[in-house]
């Protein structure tokens, strides 16, 4: 069941996901060449306990940590730990928060200084096509325009979109109905309502979309060893438009 959220729903929901792009913002300037991914984690609790929320992540169906930290061809689920970042790398970093009885769910992906051309213009595509999703995440249209915006703008650039892992509603559960896939075709799926609230994030390939969970049950890797990108924003779509929930 698809839920539809009140304005006083949303306007908490509001909290929630600004402090997850405030603690975004402060972990993305922390990315630089040297820093340990373990300490990425220390600062993104530390930051969610000053908020009074707790991690939407940590202990979720067994997740160890507050946050997913995940480096070149890892796709999602990474896990922080003593892995030391290094000049060249991109850094996807997937950050929730329980405040106020409510989820709010970001990502984002971040170069650590010389990435490869390549490197970059993934990073850009995926999150263009982000914004892509959201244009379309309008009451009238259909859930699978925001799909296939996403799909459409990516593979127009040679690049491939994840199919294991999409993005989902939240509200009062970190994962509600419906399920959000960054690809499929234009026109179908339930019809968008205001007061839904979405979580779009577009995870994307320069390779195959096909993937492989590795040993520790959790990080998820691109099946060829090619670079990955993820970009997520929560979303409320409003009668007169999508607005952007994690956004400072």
């Amino acid at each position: 069941m698809i839920v539809i959220r009140s304005a006083a729903e949303i306007e908490i929901m509001r909290r929630s996901n600004r402090a997850v792009a405030r603690i975004l913002a402060q972990l993305r300037d922390l990315v630089k060449d040297g820093v340990a991914t373990k300490d990425l984690e220390r600062v993104a609790e530390e930051a969610t306990r000053k908020t009074g929320g707790t991690p939407a992540f940590k202990g979720y169906k067994g997740y160890p940590a507050s946050l997913c930290v995940s480096v070149n061809e890892e796709v999602v689920h990474g896990i922080p730990g003593p892995r030391t970042l290094v000049r060249g790398d991109i850094v996807s970093m997937d950050f929730g928060i329980y405040l106020d009885g409510y989820f709010g769910d970001a990502a984002l992906t971040v170069g650590v200084d010389g990435v490869t051309e390549t490197a970059r213009t993934l990073m850009d595509v995926t999150e263009q096509s982000l914004y892509k999703g959201i244009e379309q995440a309008r009451a009238g249209n259909r859930l699978y325009d925001i799909s296939h915006a996403i799909e459409s703008w990516v593979t127009s650039f040679g690049f491939s979109v994840v199919r294991d892992f999409v993005g989902h509603g939240i509200g009062s559960s970190l994962h509600e109905e419906p399920q959000v896939p960054n690809y499929g075709p234009k026109g179908q799926g339930p019809r968008l309502q205001p007061g839904m609230v979405l979580a779009i994030e577009p995870m994307v390939n320069v390779g195959t979309w096909k993937i492989k969970v590795l040993d520790d049950g959790w990080t998820v890797v691109t099946a060829d060893r090619s670079l990955s990108a993820h970009f997520e924003h929560t979303i409320a779509i409003l009668s007169d438009g999508p607005e952007i929930l994690t956004l400072l």
